[in-house]
């Protein structure tokens, strides 16, 4: 298993044209069996969480099934490892994922899943096929795509399908980076949405599940699983793995503990706590990021990608304190005032002073110095971090202030964060020197997004630390509000780091594959 031989990305998409699971665009899709009586797989394969030695893979069944695993460096499966099998069952939805382990660094590696009936164990599944590169030991080329926001405000999937999944795939990334609203379990959709210029939107692909918002288990499995029908998202995922994390959406907006659904006649449930806890079990039953066994529902996580990276992934949802407005003007750092929480602001310093990469990127489901309401329409109480005063850090942002002072003094360098969630792109740099709270060294954000979702903005910025606008792409106050995919406003992030300068170069960029901004970073390297 760890001498696993080189091949191409692109010599697998040839190869497995030739074996029939490529589209005529000449991405990989999936095989389905094409007899009823035989198992099948029904939402195609995911790949996720990796690094230089291992990575998590997943499918689904139609029914309970024996899932038998082959793992190889060649797309023929020459000489391929078998590892035991695993069973799908009802209780998880007839989803399994697994993480393959001992894998040699820097290389493409094929797994390849088969499945039998658990009530005729003989009858077995066409085999579904998919992909991921590890992680180097060495220094190499790193391309990565981040971007968030998918199937949002009622857009789905239409005849043109999630496009900008398409667009990120043509760049080969070695992996993608989903900053959150990974699904819109409050986002309802009907079959058509009238639009301004006369003609209509037609979500020409849309399931039981997505005509009311998400309150039973169930409920919150079928949003994955509509993301999971787009033939884009589907050819994504089976040459590339993502890496997840979670914001608002897939519970619903703007939810943190105090959430209140009382006045919501959308919502039978009103436990916000009862449907967080459905809603995180659906999210990890249905994505392959890694399971923590001591904390089964952890998201924030760091992943090392070889010596030029590591992606340090934030949670800003699951521990924050409410979104009132009392608690984000508060000048002590109290539980309420937090939104990364203790536990996960100690392990961000440990992981970070501890980092031996060049670049540590880290992944913030929001933004820092963005303005988002939690009560849009009064301005009122924060949803992120920024407050809106442009005054010295209170509430969340004294939580940001410490931890960016603790950055500096601990020298850490090379810190670029990147994010989504206002449903535009920009660049940031945060400097001291225009900023309130001056304790922190400068640092660039780059946001990106919608991927298939309205696009909405530009938002205000708060100048507690001092962000500059760099760049930004947004809707006109002509074009309005919550502009559906196609008019072109979605977008993505492309990271590149070269192994022989160890430069970082964050491209953003459009569902069209239209370059808008470019910035390279040098990296600062120790004395």
């Amino acid at each position: 298993m760890n001498k696993f031989a080189r091949l191409s990305r692109r010599a697998f998409v040839a190869s497995a044209g030739a074996a029939g699971i490529v589209s005529a665009s000449g991405l990989a899709m999936p095989f389905y069996s094409r007899a009823n009586a035989r198992p099948s797989f029904t939402h195609g394969v995911q790949s996720g969480d990796v690094d230089a030695t291992s990575g998590m893979v997943w499918t689904r069944t139609d029914r309970p099934a024996r899932v038998m695993f082959e793992v190889s460096s060649t797309e023929n499966f020459a000489n391929a490892t078998r590892l035991a099998p695993l069973n799908t069952l009802p209780d998880g939805d007839l989803t399994v994922k697994r993480l393959l382990t001992d894998l040699a660094s820097d290389q493409d590696i094929f797994y390849r899943m088969t499945a039998a009936d658990l009530s005729d164990i003989n009858t077995v599944s066409e085999p579904i096929v998919g992909r991921f590169r590890t992680a180097p030991a060495s220094r190499r080329n790193i391309r990565f795509a981040w971007s968030g926001d998918t199937a949002g405000q009622g857009w789905g999937i239409d005849e043109t399908g999630m496009k900008t999944y398409a667009t990120m795939a043509k760049h080969t990334p070695d992996f993608f980076l989903h900053s959150g609203d990974t699904i819109y379990a409050d986002g309802a959709m009907t079959d058509e949405v009238d639009l301004k210029d006369g003609t209509k939107w037609k979500n020409t692909v849309l399931i039981d599940e997505k005509r009311k918002v998400a309150e039973t288990l169930d409920e919150y499995r079928g949003q994955w699983k509509y993301n999971l029908l787009d033939k884009n998202v589907l050819a994504l995922n089976a040459i590339c793995p993502t890496f997840f994390q979670w914001d608002d959406h897939e519970v619903t907006n703007n939810w943190s503990s105090s959430k209140n659904l009382m006045a919501d006649d959308r919502y039978t449930e009103k436990s916000i706590a009862l449907l967080s806890a459905r809603a995180g079990r659906a999210f990890h039953e249905m994505t392959p990021i890694r399971f923590t066994p001591a904390e089964p529902g952890r998201v924030y996580r760091k992943i090392a990608y070889g010596p030029l990276l590591d992606v340090f992934f934030l949670d800003m949802r699951s521990y924050r304190g409410p979104n009132g407005e009392a608690e984000s003007m508060l000048d002590t750092l109290t539980p309420e005032a937090r939104i990364l929480g203790e536990e996960q602001i100690r392990w961000l310093k440990r992981e970070l002073a501890n980092s031996k990469a060049t670049w540590k990127v880290i992944a913030a489901d929001m933004p820092l110095g963005v303005v988002v309401w939690d009560n849009g329409k009064d301005k009122k109480g924060a949803e992120a971090v920024s407050n809106g005063d442009n005054g010295p850090a209170k509430g969340r942002e004294l939580e940001i202030a410490d931890l960016l002072r603790f950055i500096k003094n601990a020298g850490i360098d090379n810190t670029v964060w990147l994010t989504a969630d206002v449903h535009y792109t920009a660049a940031h740099y945060y400097n001291p020197d225009k900023a309130q709270f001056q304790d922190f060294s400068p640092f660039w954000e780059f946001v990106s997004g919608p991927l298939h979702s309205g696009t909405f903005g530009p938002n205000d910025l708060d100048m507690t630390f001092g962000p500059e606008l760099k760049f930004i792409k947004a809707p006109s106050a002509e074009q309005g509000q919550n502009l559906p995919p196609s008019a072109g406003l979605q977008f993505f992030g492309l990271v590149d780091i070269d192994g022989a300068s160890e430069q970082l170069t964050v491209r953003l960029m459009d569902r069209e594959d239209n370059e808008l901004y470019k910035m390279t970073l040098d990296p600062v390297r120790a004395a």
